[in-house]
């Protein structure tokens, strides 16, 4: 079990409700924004964090504007281990 991953996760607010939100549909950056309240300077931020650590993947690479972003499976798989492990709800 990766628990620096796990850790990673859980100690950030921000970082966890946008791999929870990626988990259930692809966004873009201001599409997250908009539907979990944060800055988008913050999901900006978070969405580098996440995609450096193989957590989610960016569907439209070459695009400038407009990236939709959806959740890897190993960030599926890290999200199980919080939840199997620590009982935090993915909803």
């Amino acid at each position: 079990m990766d628990w620096n991953l796990i850790s990673l996760i859980t100690s950030s607010k921000v970082r966890f409700k946008v791999l929870t939100t990626l988990n259930k549909n692809e966004f873009t950056p201001t599409e997250l924004s908009n539907e979990l309240d944060i800055h988008i300077s913050a999901v900006s931020r978070t969405l580098s964090e996440l995609i450096e650590k193989e957590l989610i993947v960016c569907l439209t690479n070459d695009r400038k504007k407009f990236k939709y972003y959806k959740i890897s499976e190993k960030g599926k798989n890290i999200l199980k281990k919080i939840n199997d492990e620590t009982k935090v709800s993915l909803d």
